[in-house]
């Protein structure tokens, strides 16, 4: 049975288009605006609301809460104190990792973890004899990211303490009388926050953020602004930049942190015992990464004559394409392959999330990126940048 969100009353009524797309058995907006790019600018230039409550939210409790979760997360938990969230992964025994999400920390015994695909059963049969539980809490919480440069001037009218909540901040807060936990975090790669409402006050939260953003320009977005977005940022997409290694068919399809570029979660190991730990430990003293994942900025000169020379118009389409595109040196040996590509309205070109070999990963190094031109495969110039490739000091301000 198809699910709507805590928010679905007024989301239907501002889905100019009607587009809708399924989200864990939940029904999601692709764009509320006949031009996804109205919704991106509001992002970039303002401040727009999304709807994340399809997010799977686990509540994980208990004396021993803290050493359960630094020996199944990869990042180390107990760096993140009372009051603060964290960017997190968990892995499996051989090092490669099933799926990232955003921990928050409410209380020294308390987390709550969110994620894209279900974890549930995953996480409680990792529990032994830690005094420990673990439940579903989806159900009683509706989630809103606010996200945009405006965003902090929106929420900290409602709720003056978020006006100094730091990055990846928590704090408790009462928003239009409902008592509501927000975390400066996001999906945007941008100034933003996200807000855990109690799904029965999800409405008037709705309600009082708009009535406090219509001055800031304020607009709800939709799928394909958001992953827009997190492109330009350089965040990962679960199915898309990675497979989860507990349902790939093969290790082809599975990949390590510092494959994926997050190595820099682990980079202080020190005593602590994990799941993933040594085949980690093995992979960087024996330097068997497979690739780097890195950015890629398309060479501009380059994309326009190779379609002009095809008799073509350059396109500059910024819709995101999550699909495998080869990547060459200029010996046109396969080095690797792009995982998400768009055009950039805010860096006015294209852009990917590729996986290089390391040799390959070097910023500024020149690569070929695999286009189909008049039913042909064509290479075109691009060079490794740095991710994110787009990073505002504001999001971290």
């Amino acid at each position: 049975m198809l699910r709507t969100t805590p928010f679905h009353d007024r989301i239907a009524d501002l889905n100019r288009t009607q587009l809708w797309s399924h989200w864990s058995g939940y029904l999601v907006v692709d764009k509320f605006q006949m031009s996804e790019k109205f919704e991106y600018f509001a992002i970039r230039n303002a401040v727009g609301v999304f709807d994340n409550s399809p997010l799977y939210k686990y509540r994980i409790a208990g004396a021993d809460a803290e050493r359960y979760l630094a020996g199944v997360l990869a990042r180390d938990i107990r760096t993140c104190r009372p009051g603060h969230a964290q960017y997190t992964i968990w892995c499996d025994d051989r090092g490669f990792v099933n799926e990232d999400g955003v921990i928050l920390r409410t209380s020294p015994d308390e987390f709550i973890l969110t994620a894209a695909e279900p974890n549930l059963a995953y996480f409680q049969d990792l529990i032994g004899y830690e005094r420990v539980d673990i439940e579903d809490v989806t159900d009683e919480w509706a989630a809103l990211s606010v996200q945009g440069p405006r965003s902090r001037h929106v929420l900290s009218s409602l709720a003056p303490e978020i006006e100094q909540l730091g990055f990846f901040g928590l704090t408790p807060a009462k928003v239009a009388g409902a008592s509501t936990l927000v975390s400066r975090t996001g999906f945007t790669g941008d100034l933003g926050y996200e807000l855990m409402i109690p799904t029965d006050d999800a409405l008037t939260v709705w309600d009082a953020v708009m009535d406090a953003g219509r001055d800031h320009r304020i607009l709800p977005f939709g799928q394909i602004a958001l992953l827009m977005a997190r492109i330009e940022a350089g965040l990962l997409l679960i199915r898309a930049d990675f497979e989860p290694s507990r349902y790939a068919m093969n290790d082809e399809h599975r990949s390590t942190p510092h494959e994926l570029g997050l190595g820099w979660m682990l980079k202080d190991l020190g005593d602590r015992s994990f799941i993933g730990r040594r085949a980690i430990e093995r992979e960087v003293a024996a330097a068997t990464s497979r690739w780097k994942t890195v950015g890629l900025r398309v060479d501009p000169g380059d994309h326009t004559s190779k379609y002009t020379e095809a008799g073509l118009v350059p396109p500059k389409d910024h819709t995101p394409v999550a699909e495998d595109m080869m990547v060459y040196d200029d010996e046109a040996r396969r080095v690797g392959y792009a995982t998400s590509f768009m055009y950039s309205p805010m860096l006015q070109t294209h852009i990917a999330l590729a996986k290089v070999k390391p040799e390959y990963a070097t910023i500024g190094t020149k690569v070929n990126l695999e286009f189909t031109i008049n039913h042909q495969y064509t290479q075109v110039a691009a060079h490794v940048a740095r991710n994110p490739m787009f990073n505002p000091e504001r999001k971290t301000a």
